[in-house]
């Protein structure tokens, strides 16, 4: 009876994964002036926050035109970068619930965003940095939310889902992206207005 269980779940939890894959690979799109006008209203309606990543992270120099895949745990992929150029950087968060997910960050955006803590690299070139900490701004999605995507600044369609993170910098309305909800817990502090 245990076997049969088991593999009855394993087919359940399945069709439960291929379910949501299939609801984000349909879910509707939203142009980038969309996505404006989406944190635009969130802000008229007062739901905007404010937010601030503070957790370390660990960095280390991007090969020449390697291909970053950013993975979530329990979720899949998120992103996939376009190759990169010279002095950008691989960031990888520390969150072992999201699986340490790693994403590129281009180097003219790295040396504003992080800087090194002194620690030394690792034997693979990993090394520790802190977060500059500038402010963003947070739309936070309901949890009945129903999953949308959007173009992120770097030219790849994002799947947002209900309960995820909306971040927009607020010296570039248009620069707007999607931070899973797990990894938005585990790397940002909300800000007190």
């Amino acid at each position: 009876m245990t076997a049969i269980y088991r593999a009855l779940s394993a087919a359940v939890l399945a069709s439960m994964m291929m379910t949501t894959m299939t609801t984000a690979a349909d879910a509707p799109q939203k142009t980038a002036d969309e996505m404006v006008a989406l944190m635009a209203q969130a802000q008229k309606d007062g739901r905007l926050q404010t937010a601030r990543k503070t957790k370390l992270v660990d960095a280390r120099p991007a090969k020449a035109g390697e291909v970053v895949v950013t993975v979530i745990a329990g979720e899949g992929k998120e992103t996939t970068s376009k190759p990169a150029a010279a002095g950008d950087q691989v960031v990888r968060n520390r969150c072992p619930q999201t699986g340490n997910e790693q994403y590129l960050v281009s180097a003219a955006k790295f040396t504003g965003k992080y800087e090194a803590t002194g620690a030394p690299a690792d034997k693979d070139g990993w090394r520790e940095y802190r977060p500059l900490g500038s402010d963003m701004r947070v739309l936070l999605l309901d949890a009945a939310t129903p999953p949308f995507t959007f173009t992120a600044p770097w030219g790849e369609a994002m799947v947002a889902r209900g309960g995820d993170a909306i971040l927009q910098d607020p010296k570039d309305a248009r620069d707007v992206y999607r931070v899973a909800r797990a990894s938005f817990d585990c790397t940002y502090e909300l800000r007190r207005p």
